[in-house]
């Protein structure tokens, strides 16, 4: 419900079966949720919260990149930034911490140094596994190339997606000559890493729907009378009742109490939020009242999340097709002719991750069928989207479940001598340059990714034969239900299906047009005439 607590690593045992030797790791993607955070709006001072929390170290040292018209180049001016904040009587004044801290300070809903830390330690736990473990990622990274990077627009997702990079490839882990890697974003009228409400105005009207169907079921049960007890005398005048739709809302609280149980004393609220009962409660009911649409509603599905799930489908099709819609053609420094012709040929994507927040991952697994339990996803959570090949026959051993990974293969190999026949490995990997050069910014990158599944064609279909994807949340195994027929699946672990059987489960509910969809009629009915359910 607020900080996680990470597994163990895995032991030998463990990885022989999760990384079976029989299957080769080709591409990864991780969705991570921000680290730690302030709440994202100040509740509750009459219970003598603070409003302004000073955990928020990297303000006092903070760079920005400044044009000098005197020499016509960037240059970086660091500073670091104080908080003003309305007075009495709306003069400005200094925001403050607890014991009257002036630097340090947090904004509402910023990533604090505990949020650092613990996404830092996730790129240590990923570089343990796919580094040290695995032998699938380098050792020493020469450059990112081959590793697509995203984050939200909110500034907590970039962080974290920083400092996770950060600690799976420390410093000394590096080339000395390591170029800046490339970021994506996007602008928040086309964010789809989250399930983007504010410029979604149908996807919006169903999840007030939703919203208002939760706060009908639970407002008058003994459930919200034991909260009311345990917090209704810290309520607001004009909004006395703890409810669903509250002000704050019940969200909002189990929001504040998240955030304060993840810090120090000095920013906590009195001992009832805490009760075990009652954060039982509102975290069952606030579960149902954000993620339960995406479980019963393929609109809600096909808005919510659905554009996501289906880049994210596109990049491994793209992998298994062997073309630069894997994410190279995102991240690529250059997709010219020019650059084909003087043979900085395309560098495979192997490894994503993507800065983003908890109603990404639970909206991920929820429209998947995996989303099990009432539990809210901690600080720090992430998903990891792992697509592997049938390992070729007579392949030399290796690490489990990625035998020729040690060496970070590129899209312009070719075998050495004038007879020598290909691995299947450098053919895996080279693109010829007129794959590449379609390619071009502005023109999405080549594929069968975004083709619906019953539209490819024999040819089509054959290309994503002997790829299969699993999904592991938090380090634990999860299984997609529409996996489970036979076919569908790896013999033998229904937890990996055939990358056709996944494709097919999210071609469902990925958009057609997501902005036309989007502005559909807020006025239809918002529920499904009969059971949509996830994950088949």
């Amino acid at each position: 419900m607020t900080s996680l607590t990470p597994r163990s690593p895995y032991t030998q045992d463990e990885l022989k079966t999760l990384f079976p030797a029989k299957l080769e790791l080709q591409l990864v993607q991780i969705l991570l949720r921000h680290g730690e955070r302030s709440p994202v709006s100040a509740r509750f001072q009459n219970a003598g919260l603070p409003a302004f929390w000073p955990y928020c170290n990297a303000v006092r040292q903070l760079k920005s990149a400044v044009l000098d018209r005197t020499t016509g180049q960037f240059t970086t001016m660091e500073w670091r930034r104080r908080l003003e904040s309305f007075g009495p009587n709306d003069e400005p004044v200094l925001a403050a911490g607890p014991a009257g801290e002036l630097d340090a300070i947090c904004d509402m809903g910023m990533l604090t140094d505990r949020g650092r830390q613990t996404t830092f330690d996730l790129g240590r736990r990923l570089r343990h596994l796919y580094v040290n473990q695995l032998h699938f990622l380098p050792p020493v990274l020469k450059d990112a190339d081959s590793m697509y990077l995203r984050a939200t627009p909110i500034p907590r997702a970039l962080e974290s997606l920083q400092e996770t990079f950060w600690g799976l490839y420390p410093t000394h882990k590096r080339a000395p000559a390591f170029p800046p890697p490339a970021i994506l974003t996007r602008a928040p009228a086309d964010e789809t890493l989250f399930p983007n409400d504010s410029n979604c105005r149908r996807f919006a009207a169903l999840s007030r729907a939703f919203a208002q169907r939760t706060a009908e079921r639970w407002n008058t049960t003994d459930d919200m009378a034991y909260l009311n007890k345990l917090w209704s005398k810290w309520m607001p005048e004009d909004s006395p009742q703890v409810a669903v739709d509250s002000r704050p809302r019940l969200s909002g609280i189990m929001d504040t109490i998240n955030s304060t149980l993840a810090h120090g004393p000095e920013t906590r609220l009195p001992k009832e939020f805490y009760d075990k009962k009652g954060r039982d409660i509102i975290e069952k009911i606030g579960v149902e009242e954000w993620f339960s649409g995406y479980e019963e509603s393929q609109e809600y599905r096909v808005l919510g999340i659905g554009g996501l799930m289906g880049d994210v489908v596109s990049r491994m099709v793209g992998s298994a097709e062997q073309s630069t819609a894997d994410g190279e053609y995102e991240i690529a420094r250059a997709l010219d002719d020019k650059h084909l012709q003087d043979g900085k040929g395309a560098t495979p994507i192997r490894f994503g991750l993507s800065g983003c927040h908890d109603t990404t991952l639970a909206a991920v697994l929820a429209s998947m069928g995996a989303f099990e339990g009432d539990k809210w996803p901690p600080y720090t959570s992430h998903i990891a989207i792992e697509m592997f090949r049938k390992a070729e026959a007579g392949s030399p051993p290796g690490p489990p479940g990625n035998s020729q990974a040690a060496i970070p293969p590129t899209k312009s190999c070719t075998a050495s001598g004038a007879n020598a026949k290909p691995s299947w490995f450098s053919s895996l990997f080279s693109w010829t340059s007129a794959d590449s050069a379609r390619a071009k910014p502005g023109t999405p990158p080549p594929g069968i990714g975004r083709k619906r599944t019953g539209e490819l064609s024999a040819e089509e279909k054959a290309k994503l034969e002997g790829y299969y994807v699993r999904l592991r949340y938090n380090d634990e195994v999860v299984k997609v239900p529409g996996c489970k027929p036979q076919g569908k699946h790896l013999d033998g672990d229904e937890s990996f299906c055939t990358l056709e059987a996944f494709k097919a489960i999210v071609d469902k509910f990925v958009p057609t047009n997501w902005k036309q969809q989007c502005a559909a009629d807020v006025r239809a009915p918002t529920f499904p005439d009969k059971p949509e359910p996830a994950g088949y």
